[in-house]
């Protein structure tokens, strides 16, 4: 006799049942299937019905918000001595340092003027990048004296665009122990401190990865490529928080980025300091190209508005800018979070420079707000040309949903659940790596 059984399966959907043929010689096979049946279609209907009924119980909230100002994090950056500074609408800020403006003649660390640095810069409602730099055209060297005072350390001294220039000597291995453990502490301290958006750091002139005038040696006036293998290694683990930066400059053949893939693998961001020149393409290009186009997706890119021919600030928020190719099309081939654009106050209006930096990074829009009997529900998309690279989350009467927005890609959208009751006016998105006066704005236009 051939009986209808039917058996019970699991999808992504729940349980589900389906009818198979089989032959039977008696009748308890058949009843027991059916009996197994009759429970799988129990549960589902039990799932479909509690479904039924929280769908029902939530109720979409309206809610209306528009990004307005630029966002934390992002977008055109002045420096911390630009008498600009505090009028502009700007959330970032950039400073040179030394590592002899830390270490002593006697060798002790002192981060006063680090902080004191980060303070002012935090008290506009700002955040620091700051790079670290060993070598500056026309000065001395950023080595401390301690180090510069010890026996068998020489230093070299060359013409450098023009300027009389001094190279730190990189075959002294007291100096490279002291760059290494330099960033050991400054991590420690600042890792973890919201005064601080980002670190660049390099080497070379301006801490860029070259020295394209003046006394070029590997070793000597240039670490060589196994410490600067050794560096970049260190820096990925004592930075736990804090993206790092280097320059695309490290591209050339005279570091260790384009021929050692384990590099590749470091979250290191990418800095491009002659961002959008007349033969950008055809030499920084490869430049990104080599170190990881895609590297903007888990650490920042960004970079300065080149200096090689005036126009290069003067046109570089133009319509078309300087050379044929708008800023707004360029940040966002390369997913720019921010560029230095120290001179743009002299050349525009205050409303030009906030509607560029409002073009970099992330800018985040509530796609839907549900609210239910004990939590709320809201999709969130991610509309801007680069992810943010902290922790951010959705909140409702400062209850946090337990999923962040760090790392959510243009495009991408991410629904997250808060345990709270609230209306509309009580949403935030929260991040704990913002200074007094900062707030992530989102676009909403729920009705």
């Amino acid at each position: 006799m051939e009986l209808q059984s039917w058996q019970v399966l699991g999808d992504r959907g729940g349980l589900m049942a389906r009818q198979v043929g089989q032959r039977s010689s008696r009748g308890s096979c058949g009843k027991q299937m059916l009996i197994r049946y009759s429970l799988a279609m129990l549960v589902v209907v039990t799932l479909g019905f509690r479904s039924t009924l929280w769908s029902q119980s939530m109720r979409k909230l309206p809610l209306r918000s528009k990004v307005e100002s630029v966002q934390p994090m992002t977008g055109i950056v002045l420096w911390s001595s630009n008498s600009h500074a505090d009028a502009m609408p700007i959330q970032l800020e950039f400073s040179y340092l030394r590592y002899r403006d830390v270490v002593d003649q006697q060798g002790e660390y002192d981060w006063s003027p680090v902080d004191q640095l980060l303070d002012q810069i935090a008290s506009r409602g700002h955040q620091a990048i700051l790079r670290w730099h060993d070598t500056y055209v026309g000065q001395p060297t950023g080595v401390p004296e301690v180090i510069r005072r010890l026996d068998g350390y020489q230093e070299t001294s060359g013409i450098s665009e023009g300027k009389k220039t001094r190279f730190p000597d990189w075959s002294f291995p007291p100096w490279r122990a002291l760059v290494l453990d330099f960033f050991t502490r400054f991590a420690e301290r600042y890792d973890r401190d919201p005064r601080l958006a980002f670190v660049q750091v390099g080497f070379g002139l301006w801490a860029e990865y070259h020295i394209y005038d003046g006394p070029m040696e590997l070793g000597k006036t240039f670490p060589d490529r196994a410490f600067q293998e050794t560096f970049a290694k260190h820096l990925s683990k004592v930075f736990q928080v804090t993206p790092w930066m280097i320059s695309v400059d490290a591209a050339g053949d005279h570091t260790p980025f384009g021929s050692t893939p384990e590099l590749a693998k470091l979250p290191f961001g990418l800095f491009d300091d002659s961002f959008n020149h007349r033969r950008h393409r055809e030499e920084n290009e490869p430049n990104w190209d080599l170190l990881g186009r895609e590297r903007w997706k888990i650490a920042p890119t960004g970079g300065e508005f080149s200096f090689f021919e005036r126009r290069d600030q003067v046109e570089a928020l133009a319509p078309q800018g300087p050379h044929g190719t708008p800023f707004a099309e360029q940040a966002r081939r390369f997913h720019i979070s921010f560029l230095i654009g120290d001179d743009q106050p002299r050349f525009r209006k205050l409303e030009v420079i906030r509607a560029a930096s409002l073009l970099c990074g992330y800018r985040f829009r509530i796609v839907q707000l549900l609210a239910g009997p004990n939590r709320m529900e809201v999709t969130i998309r991610n509309e801007g040309i680069a992810p943010i690279y902290y922790d951010a989350f959705a909140a409702v009467g400062g209850i946090r949903s337990e999923k962040s927005l760090k790392g959510l890609l243009p495009g991408e959208s991410i629904t997250c659940s808060i345990p709270a009751m609230g209306e509309a006016s009580t949403f935030s998105i929260e991040c704990d790596r913002l200074v007094e006066g900062q707030q992530i704005q989102f676009d909403a236009d729920l009705r």
